[in-house]
């Protein structure tokens, strides 16, 4: 477990809010500057303002966000410190200009390995997307045995309860796209694959 916690931690600032890596309206047209405002702004931030409430004079106060998520209770805790670990994977996957659509290098080599192809890493991501029920994320995980797996979870939960580390996540509660593609996540989900920085992944599934 300690290997997993260690994989979480590049390109994640220190502090529970991260900075975002780009502007507000730089994700256009495929991620809205008004989604940006409210889903980083507004609902990240009540995570975080949250977490830090309910930790605070605990013995989970001065633990790394990944340790959190790892340890807390099932309950508010839990839930608030999930979310925040999510939101911060998520928005920092993103870029204006990826270097390259789809993985290369190493990473490519074990998607090709465990999923066919990247349309294959693609179909199942959305699919997976789409028949999740209600709220919650799809990630692209790298379980314990250095395979790579799709993992639905709900509402806010994170792979790193279940020994897997998070790569690449898919979030499909309807705060992140209704602004943009109202009832269409099958749109929303397909336009995401353009602004995925690969490296950003890579640098996540590191051993």
């Amino acid at each position: 477990m300690n290997c997993v916690l260690t994989l979480l931690m590049s390109g994640i600032m220190s502090s529970l809010m991260p900075n975002l890596p780009y502007a507000n309206d730089a994700l256009e047209p495929v991620i809205s500057k008004e989604t940006i405002d409210c889903h980083y702004g507004k609902h990240l931030q009540t995570y975080v303002n949250n977490l830090e409430r309910f930790i605070q004079g605990t013995e989970l106060e001065n633990l790394p966000l990944e340790e959190i998520v790892v340890k807390a209770p099932l309950g508010a805790i839990y839930n608030n410190a999930g979310q925040v670990l999510n939101h911060k994977l998520y928005f920092s996957q993103f870029s204006p200009y990826p270097r390259s659509s789809q993985p290369d290098g190493e990473l490519a080599e074990w998607v090709n390995r465990d999923f066919g192809s990247f349309e294959g890493l693609k179909k199942k991501m959305t699919d997976a997307s789409l028949a999740l029920f209600g709220s919650g994320w799809v990630w692209l995980c790298m379980d314990e045995n250095g395979k790579l797996v799709v993992l639905s979870c709900a509402n806010g939960d994170n792979p790193l309860r279940q020994g897997a580390t998070p790569l690449l996540g898919i979030d499909v509660w309807e705060h992140a796209y209704y602004l943009d593609y109202q009832n269409k996540r099958a749109d929303h989900v397909a336009s995401l694959w353009n602004i995925i920085d690969w490296d950003i992944v890579a640098g996540r599934a590191k051993r």
